[in-house]
């Protein structure tokens, strides 16, 4: 089957772009629709940027990849491990319809995320289409090529609120050679003190989470590395395709913990995600409870109300954000943690500068713009 032509693609969003400014139409940008449920609820005509794909730069020697925003995830991970490279933070597909720009957009990062670096770290240049129609660019293909303030980290986890994402540059790492995965069985209090411990010793981790009892810790590298640091530690060896099934089940969340949602005992409750600081100290919140990122990513299934759990998440010195919801429930049109309003401020300009008209999915991140 003949790929779409980049040209007559560009061509029709920038025209249906500069259509739905003079007509003041709203805009839901989409492709391959397997995050649409991430954050508020958006109306408008869909703009598909499916059709814009493709991988438009590789060189393995430069560590960076560029490519379009209809490009597919599982696209570009098979060329980097054709290549023996990765992107370093592990992103999650919910669904193989997935592709590179809504993975920017969303701004998520899967079980390496606390060792390597969020999206926005790696995000080396972008090209984008305002809500004039115009193209812009920022950045560029190489990794020093920044002066000042780097506009294109900007787009993650922007939710498509600031222009459509044409091209993205990624700055690459190596895949390891070698990796262990490693079972302990201690409490949360002992799970956080624990993980925080190693974090600070030179250990090649690259992923940690604990539920129900049980710790899992992911060694990853040269092989001499790895299993030093086994030895180190101790615990229980997982095998190889048993590892992988788990770590793969929690990027994608088709672990148990989160399928509890769907049973009789839990269809009432809200799956909250909480970002605190990986030494925070349990929390009090009834529900069951997932934690990854070193103690930096806790999972929340709970019937307790959102003032209350952003109240526990400030107190801990983070935020939290309402995942998933019953469909029996009232959609609640605040996911997002409120901003404080110098912080607000900022959001609005920069939505004006980059979308004068505000038509690009509106309310997606915060109710009132």
């Amino acid at each position: 089957m003949a790929q779409p032509d980049p040209v007559l693609a560009l061509a029709r969003i920038r025209d249906q772009v500069r259509a739905a400014t003079s007509t003041q139409t709203p805009l839901r940008l989409h492709a391959g629709n397997t995050k649409a449920w991430y954050g508020n609820p958006v109306q408008g005509e869909p703009l598909d940027l499916r059709e814009y794909a493709g991988i438009v730069a590789y060189d393995p020697a430069e560590l960076v990849i560029t490519a379009r925003c209809g490009t597919p995830l599982r696209d570009i991970e098979s060329a980097l491990a054709a290549s023996g490279q990765m992107l370093p933070f592990e992103p999650p597909h919910f669904g193989p319809e997935a592709t590179l720009g809504g993975c920017v957009a969303a701004g998520l990062a899967g079980p390496r995320r606390m060792y390597s670096g969020a999206i926005r770290d790696f995000v080396l240049g972008a090209t984008s289409l305002n809500g004039r129609g115009d193209v812009m660019h920022f950045g560029g293909q190489v990794i020093k090529n920044v002066a000042g303030y780097d506009v294109s980290r900007l787009f993650a986890g922007s939710q498509g609120t600031l222009g459509v994402l044409l091209e993205i540059s990624i700055r690459l790492l190596p895949a390891p050679q070698h990796g262990q995965t490693l079972r302990f069985v201690m409490d949360e209090a002992q799970a956080i003190e624990t993980m925080n411990y190693w974090a600070g010793k030179p250990l090649p981790l690259t992923a940690s989470s604990w539920h129900q009892g049980e710790l899992l810790l992911r060694l990853a590298g040269s092989q001499a590395g790895v299993m030093a640091a086994t030895s180190e530690l101790g615990g229980d060896l997982l095998a190889p395709e048993v590892a992988d099934a788990r770590w793969h089940a929690l990027k994608e969340q088709t672990d148990p913990f989160f399928a509890l949602q769907h049973q009789a005992d839990w269809q009432e409750c809200d799956l909250w995600r909480l970002a605190v600081p990986p030494t925070a100290p349990a929390l009090a919140l009834r529900g069951e409870q997932l934690i990854e990122w070193g103690g930096g990513q806790r999972w929340w299934l709970t019937d307790e109300s959102a003032t209350d759990i952003r109240t526990i998440a400030v107190s801990a010195g983070g935020h939290a954000t309402l995942w998933r919801r019953p469909f029996t429930k009232p959609i609640l049109t605040n996911a997002f943690s409120p901003l404080a309003p110098a912080l607000l401020a900022i959001h609005r300009r920069l939505k004006t500068v980059f979308d004068p008209a505000g038509i690009f999915n509106q309310h997606r991140l915060y109710p009132d713009f």
